[in-house]
């Protein structure tokens, strides 16, 4: 599996480096780690494009396609988070999500009058828009007046909009770029496939072959410039997250410092002639509440920091790492187990019997047959009422009726 090269402003990054103009510069000073998320995610790629290009770009032979299938199923993080059960009949999750990626570009597939050109893994030429940019579309489907762009999500931390999405729109015009010459459509359709999140798996969005590249032009590019120069004014934000530099960055800090903006009742009003009242107003609440939640995860982000830094010799005063807690563990399991049960111990007695979630039960059947089978007894009940911010797709909470009360006689 060839490790990805990253550009200075990759499409996976624009609504970062189109924000935050600075950024894309200033995360020159800091390594591209990783993560073991990402990891993970390149794995579940690489099963997800073998999959499409034995069905649509490449026809491959069992021994070819098992083979190499095999060989990405040796990775650790195939099946590591599954519960295994009875290994004859278990399938890891990494497996069916991407079975499930394989029945969504069949299904946008078979939607084409005419068989239509597909491709995977495709490195799209972004410079036309951004200087030195490039990305890869995981699927590129093409026919007709109609280009389909789909994008595989195997994160489950971050639920992806597609709607507006920089990344989606810049492979769309990437695509756009590579095929020019052969087709000329006029929709461009782009989508997230995002399994493992809450929420839609599939999301779709429609946007014409005018609007995206009057975008591109207008809005993409002088951004790229600035950013690809190194000008412009930081601006923090939901997108510094995923910002190398989202730790010691300056502008950051900053803002996640300014509540003293609400001062404390004995400091005075903006007028200088009256105190300010000992009890924020639910403005105030709401706008703390605003700042809060970036500076919750700037305090994530900076401990992460200390850490690594004090772990590599360097000293942040004040701070130290010390081992934290930890807990007894056998081991051997299996050894440990054969030992007990060699003294008399009962084999039941070392284990638990627990159903299984309604999730897993459904994953195992399969959607249809588990709801032909099982779907008169699922029930949803109300969820609890949970804070988030206004911009959440989500409707506002409403309270349902309890049974009682939807047969109140009305008076």
């Amino acid at each position: 599996m060839a490790e990805r090269k990253h550009a200075i402003l990759p499409a996976s990054g624009a609504a970062r480096w189109m924000a935050c103009t600075p950024s894309a510069r200033l995360e020159e000073q800091f390594p591209d780690t990783g993560s073991k998320y990402a990891a993970e995610g390149t794995l579940a790629h690489a099963i997800a494009e073998l999959k499409v290009r034995k069905k649509f770009v490449e026809p491959m032979g069992p021994k070819k396609y098992n083979t190499a299938l095999n060989k990405l199923k040796k990775t650790p993080l195939y099946d590591e988070h599954e519960e295994l059960r009875d290994p004859k009949d278990y399938l890891p999750e990494m497996d069916r999500y991407t079975d499930d990626y394989l029945d969504y570009v069949s299904g946008v597939v078979m939607s084409y009058k005419t068989s239509p050109h597909v491709a995977v893994e495709l490195r799209l030429d972004l410079s036309r828009y951004a200087p030195e940019s490039f990305g890869t579309g995981d699927c590129i489907i093409l026919g007709g007046d109609t280009l389909h762009v789909i994008d595989f999500k195997y994160g489950k931390g971050v639920v992806v909009d597609v709607e507006n999405n920089p990344q989606l729109m810049l492979y769309g015009l990437g695509a756009l770029d590579a095929y020019g010459m052969l087709y000329n459509p006029t929709r461009i359709i782009l989508t997230v496939f995002q399994p493992r999140a809450d929420g839609d798996t599939v999301k779709e969005w429609e946007i014409s072959r005018d609007d995206l590249v009057n975008w591109g032009v207008f809005t993409v590019r002088p951004a790229a410039r600035q950013a690809f120069d190194g000008k412009g004014e930081f601006k923090p934000g939901g997108w510094c997250r995923f910002c190398r530099a989202k730790a010691q960055c300056r502008a950051r800090a900053g803002a996640n410092t300014a509540l003293e903006d609400f001062g404390s009742p004995n400091s005075k009003t903006e007028t200088g002639k009256l105190p300010k009242p000992p009890l924020l107003t639910d403005a105030e609440v709401g706008e703390v509440l605003q700042r809060g939640t970036d500076v919750m995860k700037w305090i994530s982000d900076l401990q992460d920091y200390a850490l690594s830094a004090i772990l590599d010799g360097k000293g942040i005063p004040g701070w130290k790492a010390v081992e934290g807690r930890s807990r007894r563990e056998f081991d051997d399991i299996t050894t440990a187990f054969d030992t007990i049960k060699a003294a008399g111990i009962d084999e039941a007695m070392l284990y638990e019997r627990r159903p299984m979630t309604l999730a897993a039960i459904e994953k195992e059947l399969g959607k249809g047959k588990f709801a032909e089978i099982a779907g008169t007894h699922v029930v949803t009940p109300p969820g609890k009422p949970t804070l988030v911010q206004a911009s959440d797709n989500r409707p506002p909470y409403n309270p349902k009726p309890t049974a009682e009360e939807d047969f109140q006689p009305n008076t």
